[in-house]
C-alpha cells in the first residue's frame, strides 16, 4: 500500500484528500506545516507528498527543498491557488514531480497521483536521482492557462543542463522571454546572454558579427574584433529566428555545436575553444525549410535536443484578461499616465479577437488604447480604433450567418407586402454595414471608409441617408 502525506494548513482540505485516498486504497498521513512535514518524512519515509505552496512558518518551496534533501527521489506535487509565473517554474525547478491549480478535478489529481507512484517506484528501482539546482529570477512571461503552464514546466526542467534548445513559435509569442528565462534559470546566469538576430544582420555581416575577424582579414579590419560568440563565453548564446540563417553559416554552427570551436575570419585555420550554450527560436516550419534545401537537416537535429512550442495567444484566450492589465500598468508607468483599468466589455473584446500579431500585438493595442482612451478606464470603443477592422473570433462561422441572414429574408418575403421591399432590406443592412463599420473606427469616417472599401464622400452619404449619429466627441477624420 503506497503511503501518501497531504501537506496543506486547510484542516477541511487535508480531511478530503483522506477521505478520497483511503477510498482508493492509499495510506494517509497529514501535516499542517512545513516543519511538520519534514519531521514525518524523517521519520517514515512516504512514497508520494502533496505540498500546499502557501504554509505558515516555512513555506511550500522551502519544504520542498528540504523535503528533497532528505530524499531526493521522492515526488512532490505541488498544489497552488494563487499560481504565478515564478511559482511554476521555481517549483518545478526545484524538482517537484508536478504542480496542479487549485480548485483541481478529482479524477486528473488521481490520474497524477498513480503517475508519480509509478515513477517514485521505477526510480527507486533503477537507483536514479533528480539533480538540484539554485533559482533565479525571471520576469516577463504571463499566463497561466494549461497551455503557458506547460511551457514553465518545461523551462525549469531544461535550465539546469546545458542542452541545446530550440523554441518554436509564432511571431510575437515571447520565444526571446523563454530563452532569457532558461538563462536565469540555468547555472550560467552570471555569465552572458548573447543575443543574435539572424534577420536583423545582413547576410554580409553575419558571418563577421558571429565568429569575429582578424585584423586584416578584408577591407576595412582595422583591428581584432571578436564576435558574439566569443563574447559569450561561458554563457548562453541566443540565435533568434535561426530558420532564416544562410546555409554557409549555418554550416559553421553545426560545427560550433558538435566541436565547441570556432575560427575568426582571417585567423589562418587557428581554432578557438569556446564554452556556450547554445538557444535557438525560429516561426519557420524547419521541417519544409529542409526539403526546400534551404535548412541542414545535421543541424536541424543538432539543435532539436530539447524543443519547446509556444502557443499563438488565440489558443489561450483565458490569459488575454491577464495581459492586457500587465500591459496596462506597465505602459502606465513609463508614460507617466494614471492606471485607468480596462473594462469588462473591453476584455469580452479583446478575448474574442484573432491575434496573428500574439502578445506583441496585444501590447501595441494596450499601448495605442491608453494613449488615446483620455483618462477613462479602456472600453471597446478605444480599442477598436485600433483593431484595423478585425473582427472578433468568437461568434456564428460564415456559414451560419449566411443561414441567419437567408431565414432573416425569407420571412420578410412572406410577410412583407411593400411596393419597394428590395430597398427597404438593402437600406436596413447597409444601414447596418455602415453603422458597425463607424463604431469599430470609434467614430473615424476615413478609417470607416477604408474597411467598407468606399470613398470618404460615398461613406459619408450613406451617413446621411442612413441618418446615422456619430458621437460628436470623437475625431471625425
Amino acid at each position: 500500500m503506497s503511503k501518501i502525506l497531504i501537506v496543506d494548513d486547510d484542516a477541511q482540505l487535508r480531511q478530503s484528500f483522506n477521505k478520497l485516498l483511503c477510498r482508493e486504497g492509499y495510506d494517509v498521513a497529514m501535516a499542517a506545516t512545513g516543519e511538520a512535514a519534514v519531521s514525518m518524512v524523517r521519520e517514515s519515509s512516504p512514497d508520494l507528498v502533496i505540498l500546499d505552496v502557501r504554509l505558515p512558518g516555512m513555506d511550500g518551496l522551502e519544504t520542498l527543498e528540504e523535503l528533497l534533501q532528505i530524499d531526493s527521489r521522492l515526488p512532490v506535487i505541488i498544489m497552488t491557488a494563487y499560481t504565478t509565473t515564478d511559482t511554476a517554474i521555481k517549483a518545478t525547478q526545484r524538482g517537484a514531480f508536478d504542480y496542479v491549480i487549485k480548485p483541481f478535478d478529482i479524477p486528473d489529481i488521481l490520474k497524477l497521483i498513480l503517475e508519480a507512484l509509478e515513477v517514485n517506484k521505477a526510480m527507486r528501482a533503477q537507483g536514479e536521482s533528480e539533480s538540484q539546482f539554485e533559482p533565479g529570477s525571471m520576469e516577463g512571461l504571463i499566463g497561466t492557462s494549461k497551455a503557458m503552464q506547460d511551457v514553465y514546466k518545461a523551462i525549469g526542467r531544461t535550465a539546469s543542463s546545458d542542452a541545446t534548445v530550440l523554441i518554436r513559435g509564432e511571431s510575437g509569442t515571447g520565444k526571446e522571454l523563454v530563452a532569457r528565462a532558461i538563462y536565469q534559470y540555468s547555472r550560467r546566469s552570471d555569465k552572458p546572454f548573447v543575443v543574435i538576430n539572424c534577420v536583423a544582420i545582413p547576410d554580409t555581416l553575419l558571418e563577421s558579427e558571429l565568429f569575429g575577424y582578424e585584423k586584416g582579414a578584408f577591407t576595412g579590419a582595422h583591428n581584432r574584433h571578436l564576435g558574439k560568440i566569443e563574447l559569450g563565453q561561458r554563457g548562453t548564446v541566443f540565435f533568434d529566428e535561426i530558420g532564416d540563417m544562410p546555409m554557409g553559416i549555418q554550416a559553421k554552427v553545426l560545427r560550433l555545436l558538435q566541436e565547441k570551436k570556432i575560427e575568426r575570419l582571417g585567423g589562418g585555420g587557428e581554432v578557438i575553444p569556446v564554452d556556450v550554450r547554445i538557444i535557438a527560436a525560429t516561426k519557420t516550419d524547419l521541417e519544409a525549410a529542409i526539403e526546400q534545401g534551404k535548412f541542414r537537416e545535421d543541424l536541424y537535429y543538432r539543435l532539436k535536443v530539447v524543443t519547446i512550442q509556444l502557443p499563438p495567444l488565440r489558443e489561450r484566450p483565458e490569459d488575454i484578461p491577464l495581459l492586457a492589465d500587465f500591459f496596462l500598468s506597465r505602459f502606465s508607468t513609463e508614460l507617466g499616465f494614471e492606471n485607468p483599468g480596462v473594462s469588462e466589455e473591453a476584455k469580452k473584446l479583446l478575448g474574442g479577437l484573432p491575434w496573428p500579431g500574439n502578445v506583441r500585438e496585444l501590447a501595441n493595442t494596450m499601448q495605442k488604447a491608453l494613449i488615446f482612451n483620455r483618462g477613462c478606464p479602456i472600453r471597446p470603443e478605444d480599442i477598436s480604433p485600433v483593431m484595423n477592422g478585425r473582427e472578433p473570433q468568437s461568434g456564428l462561422k460564415e456559414s451560419e450567418v449566411e443561414e441567419v441572414l437567408r431565414k432573416w429574408v425569407r420571412q420578410r418575403l412572406v410577410t412583407g407586402f411593400e411596393d419597394n421591399l428590395f430597398d427597404v432590406l438593402m437600406d436596413g443592412f447597409g444601414s447596418a454595414l455602415v453603422g458597425e463599420a463607424l463604431e469599430l473606427s470609434g467614430g473615424n469616417r476615413s478609417r470607416a471608409a477604408k474597411m467598407l472599401g468606399i470613398s470618404r464622400p460615398t461613406l459619408q452619404s450613406k451617413i446621411e441617408k442612413y441618418h446615422l449619429r456619430i458621437d460628436a466627441s470623437i475625431k471625425q477624420e
